[in-house]
């Protein structure tokens, strides 16, 4: 078993450009340190695991982030795609396959604004399929969040007046809250924060899992007709953090949620930005 290490460029028959087959991590670097690196390492083995091929190993992927700035507050971004690699016939994967390592790396400023302001999102006309076998996992197959963010950009272009939105909640068939279109969501009632149950569909962030482990948030389920009862909501990942929010639109960009601006969010994002590096 060989991996090709970091490539610069991609041949026509990789699999994870021809059939999305394969799985990427978008990890947040400080001071040349991946933050939330184990949970990160252990979704990227588990979706190799699900997707049936070997994970590089840890020594190939550590190597992703040797060359980034060490100096303490450098902030960096890495890519790391895990293709299946080459060969296979049609759908048919090959029976050994070499996985492809493909790392890019960028400096990074994150959206502190949207820490303290109040944010608006759009709920995305798109519904989620569900696909257990692949819920969780960030595997490459990624057109549902990338049509519901051209709609959203679709969206913000048509306004002629207030704020723009920063995001699309994602539902399944069922009106189901899931995620946002890039983002984890969650919602604070009786006096805890919840975070959708991905069983179905929907990816599972690292932060997201850190945030489980430390007991700060717990799964549950919301539908659209719920959300009355939720006092606060908010977004959060591995590399912007948590983004609280007070308006949640429909489809038809009518108020669907509004809660008036509360410290309610704020142990969660002092909990969530300690993880990442943000709050000393």
């Amino acid at each position: 078993m060989t991996f090709s290490g970091t490539d610069t460029s991609i041949p026509m028959d990789d699999r994870g450009l021809a059939y999305g087959d394969g799985l990427f991590e978008t990890i947040l670097v400080r001071g040349g340190v991946p933050t939330l690196w184990q949970h990160h390492l252990s979704r990227l083995r588990r979706g190799c695991e699900v997707l049936g091929f070997p994970c590089p190993s840890l020594t190939s992927l550590e190597a992703a982030f040797s060359s980034l700035k060490t100096s303490p507050n450098a902030l960096n971004v890495v890519k790391l795609i895990v293709t299946r690699g080459s060969g296979g016939r049609g759908y048919l994967p090959p029976i050994e396959p070499q996985p492809r390592l493909l790392v890019r790396h960028f400096d990074f400023i994150p959206q502190q604004d949207r820490w303290e302001v109040v944010n608006r999102v759009r709920l995305s006309p798109l519904r989620l399929g569900h696909q257990p076998l692949l819920a969780g996992i960030k595997h490459l197959n990624r057109l549902e969040n990338v049509l519901a963010r051209q709609e959203l950009m679709h969206a913000n272009a048509a306004r002629h007046h207030g704020s723009e939105y920063v995001e699309g909640i994602l539902s399944d068939s069922n009106g189901t809250l899931i995620e946002a279109t890039a983002m984890n969501v969650c919602w604070y009632e009786k006096g805890k924060w919840f975070t959708p149950a991905l069983t179905s569909c929907g990816v599972a962030g690292t932060l997201r899992a850190a945030l489980m482990t430390a007991g700060i948030l717990t799964e549950s389920s919301l539908t659209l007709l719920e959300l009355a009862k939720v006092e606060a909501f908010c977004l959060l990942n591995s590399v912007q953090g948590v983004w609280p929010v007070y308006t949640i639109d429909d489809e038809c960009s009518k108020p669907l949620w509004v809660a008036q601006p509360s410290p309610l969010h704020l142990s969660l994002q002092k909990a969530a930005h300690c993880l990442l590096g943000y709050e000393e």
